[in-house]
């Protein structure tokens, strides 16, 4: 996944910026550099996954100015050759092409990429910094200034804790420059409704996802992918195979003692040829790595760290037992076409509005998920159903059609693929269950049982009260706040809240964010 950091301006103390930016080397184990460019530092951890010679390793300069990214520039060649003329460059790396891009477009360069990334620019001719994210957030960028006022950005706000005071998520789709935030990209946001008949939209959703998982396979280090049995990691899946010249390789994971998803990984994984495998997981594990997990998300929202647990074991076992350097992941489709409490959407326009909220605050939730149990095991996640292309098509599709009116949740999605045999019928249509439920229903109320073992009911109303902002509401809460508050002391607001089903809906006023609680759960859990 690569770690950059840049420090704008004057560092007072060069040892906390290296301790700081240390502190995420994992996620660029291969090579790190760090070049003062006369106003300030730039960092980078590299973890190479294009262009692998080391002329691919960053900062890149261009006469005086500098950048680093950590990203993936899909359709990077196109723009390569139309610069060719007036640049000479020297790697394969997707990233080589963004200064030169910038030479050419200036700030206008963010509109026309197609990419996940996140970057830092010294432009030398101007004497400034730029910092950009991409439109849905999937690569990290945080910042924060320093004693004397210094802005400073990093991958990560482990990065940033001793350094600043008070640290922030970088707004996806946004652009800083000269102190000031400007979007470039709100992808959420719909100018014309798509009112074409189901068919049509169907089709293009094929399409549309199909041209998501092939870009993302381009990588000159090895790909693998998570299998979760749930329909959005197995439609990535059996894409893939199916553009594959040989069996792609798939992991998912469960609980020794009810894994509900095995059954159903390995029944993709046989219908499309892939090399599956299955790693199991025990309380023991998931309660000694609980602290480990919440450190390295830097969160405290429940869903975020239950589904995290799986994934963490997952990625590291993957880590610890291949090669592989890049994983395919089945996060968004969630946000874009509805989740078991959006059944209970009033109406229309209220599903809409809950899908653009969940699509701007995704780098908070589930994007972040991915990406930290993903790049803590030197590992890069890619995200189809994160293609912009894609996301900006399904918003705009008229939100009647994206409501449950057929009695099964995402019907657009699996009614795209219901021919050509993608997956088998008992997959394609398969009731939703969540991920850190599907893996066991053990799990959560193994970590929910082990919180109330740590609080008197006195010891919890009293604790709960020291965090007004996204007070607990539970003991487990507690717990994951206790632990987030001993490595990101007083940052709450990083994160807006508490990932929850939307209470102002009919039937999703709980007190607990799994779908378990929901009327509608139905079949989820078998």
């Amino acid at each position: 996944m690569c770690s950059i950091i840049g420090y704008c301006g004057v560092c007072s103390d060069f040892r906390a910026f290296l301790a700081g930016f240390d502190a995420t080397v994992s996620r660029g184990p291969d090579d790190t550099k760090i070049v003062d460019t006369g106003r300030g530092l730039l960092g980078f951890h590299r973890l190479a996954i294009m262009g692998l010679t080391p002329e691919g390793m960053q900062p890149f300069q261009l006469q005086n100015s500098y950048l680093v990214c950590n990203g993936e520039i899909y359709g990077f060649e196109k723009i390569r050759d139309q610069l060719r003329g007036q640049y000479s460059f020297r790697s394969d790396s997707d990233c080589e092409i963004l200064l030169p891009m910038y030479r050419v477009y200036g700030t206008r360069m963010f509109e026309l990429l197609d990419a996940e990334f996140a970057m830092i620019l010294y432009d030398g001719e101007s004497d400034s910094y730029i910092a950009a994210r991409d439109p849905i957030g999937i690569r990290p960028l945080y910042y924060g200034t320093d004693s004397n006022g210094v802005t400073v950005f990093a991958s990560e706000p482990k990065n940033l804790v001793g350094i600043c005071s008070h640290i922030l998520p970088f707004p996806p789709g946004h652009y800083w420059k000269d102190g000031t935030f400007h979007c470039y990209c709100d992808i959420a946001y719909v100018e014309k409704v798509c009112m074409d008949d189901i068919e049509t939209v169907c089709g293009n959703i094929r399409e549309k996802l199909i041209d998501g998982v092939e870009k993302r396979l381009v990588a000159d280090a090895k790909v693998g992918f998570l299998l979760s049995g749930g329909l959005d990691s197995s439609l990535v899946c059996a894409i893939a195979a199916r553009r594959s010249e040989r069996p792609i390789r798939t992991f998912a994971i469960g609980m020794q003692k009810d894994a509900i998803d095995l059954k159903y990984a390995r029944r993709v994984a046989e219908w499309i040829g892939s090399d599956h495998t299955e790693v199991m997981m025990t309380r023991e594990e998931v309660l000694d790595s609980l602290e480990q997990v919440v450190a390295l998300l830097g969160t405290y929202d429940i869903t975020t760290i239950r589904a995290s647990m799986g994934m963490y074991l997952l990625c590291r076992w993957i880590h610890r037992n291949t090669d592989i350097r890049v994983l395919l992941t089945g996060e968004i489709s969630d946000e874009l076409f509805g989740y078991k409490y959006t059944d209970f959407a009033p109406d229309a326009a209220a599903f809409q509005a809950e899908s653009v909220k969940r699509i701007r605050e995704l780098h908070m939730y589930d994007v972040l998920r991915a990406d930290r149990c993903i790049s803590v095991n030197s590992l890069e996640a890619r995200v189809p159903f994160g293609d912009l292309d894609f996301v900006r098509y399904v918003m705009c599709v008229d939100p009647e059609k994206k409501r449950n009116r057929y009695g099964m949740g995402k019907y657009l999605l699996r009614h795209a693929f219901d021919r050509e045999d993608y997956l088998p019928q008992e997959i394609l249509w398969r009731e939703k269950a969540a991920f850190s439920d599907a893996v066991g229903h053990s799990m959560v109320d193994d970590l929910k049982a082990y919180a109330e073992t740590l609080y008197t009911q006195e010891e919890y109303e009293e604790k709960r009260r020291r965090y007004p902002h996204a007070m607990p509401f539970t003991k487990e809460s507690l717990l994951y706040r206790e632990l987030f508050e001993k490595y990101y002391p007083g940052q709450s607001d990083m994160i807006a809240g508490f990932w929850m089903p939307n209470r102002s809906f009919a039937g999703c006023d709980v007190d607990d964010p799994s779908a378990r609680v929901l009327s509608n759960y139905g079949k989820s859990g078998v």
